[in-house]
């Protein structure tokens, strides 16, 4: 078995590449999968787990939340929330719930079958190792449909710019109308500060100030560190004031 088992989940843990918990569970995920290990089931649970909680994060109203609180949450519940918020409403088709359901059992059952099985099994270890490699497929690959099958819907929409965890990029149609529609004039004030001020096209203006050093740090990290270093160096030659007695 390879990674053409579950190309959904890598699309959506590399679109998600600082979110720590996904992350963590995906290398466990891979790491037993290639080892051909039953624990890469637990592993497909869970990242289905985190996957949902991260859409859920990213997409919640806090003035209407649908989070759940409580750290047990069944996965069912999680799925249906995240459907719910993706404004998928219309998908409640009881196949689909059940697939939810069959994803969720595949862990215990596999579980009590190694139980009854033993170390040894008087024959059985063949069709268990059969019959282990087989639930191992079907985890991964009811994993990746529910995965992809979020990721495409969430991918549909725009997220809130307030409130979103996603950078820059992920607004490319909104950052071209405000590029082509939107215009700046910027000054400094007595301060030091960065007055920007943006001109709408009804003629109205947003003014803002601006630091040089969070002005740095948004737009250019190294431009950022060439700007301290050099700035440190100003501060070393600058004189000192004399120590009042």
């Amino acid at each position: 078995m390879s990674a053409d088992w579950y190309p959904g989940i890598r699309a959506f843990c590399t679109h998600w590449k600082h979110a720590p918990m996904l992350q963590q569970t995906f290398a466990t995920l891979e790491r037993e999968f290639t080892d051909e290990n039953d624990a890469c089931i637990d592993a497909a649970k869970g990242l289905v787990e985190c996957a949902c909680r991260v859409l859920i994060e990213e997409l919640d109203d806090p003035l209407a939340p649908l989070k759940p609180e409580a750290a047990d949450t069944p996965l069912g519940h999680l799925v249906g929330v995240a459907t719910r918020l993706l404004d998928l409403g219309a998908v409640r088709h009881r196949a689909f719930s059940d697939l939810i359901k069959q994803h969720n059992k595949l862990t215990e059952t596999l579980r009590v079958l190694r139980n009854e099985a033993g170390t040894v099994s008087h024959g059985k270890d063949g069709f268990i190792a059969k019959l282990s490699a087989h639930h191992r497929r079907s985890a991964m690959l009811a994993a990746d449909a529910i995965i992809t099958f979020l990721h495409e819907a969430y991918l549909e929409r725009e997220p809130d710019p307030v409130r979103t965890f996603e950078p820059y990029e992920r607004f490319e149609a909104s950052n071209t109308i405000i590029d082509e529609f939107a215009a700046l004039r910027a000054e400094t004030d007595d301060e030091g500060f960065l007055q920007v001020v943006v001109s709408l096209p009804g003629g109205e203006e947003v003014p803002l100030a601006i630091e040089p050093s969070r002005l740095l740090f948004g737009v250019d990290r190294e431009a950022y560190k060439l700007v301290l270093n050099a700035c440190r160096e100003a501060k070393a030659a600058a004189p000192q004031d004399a120590e009042v007695a």
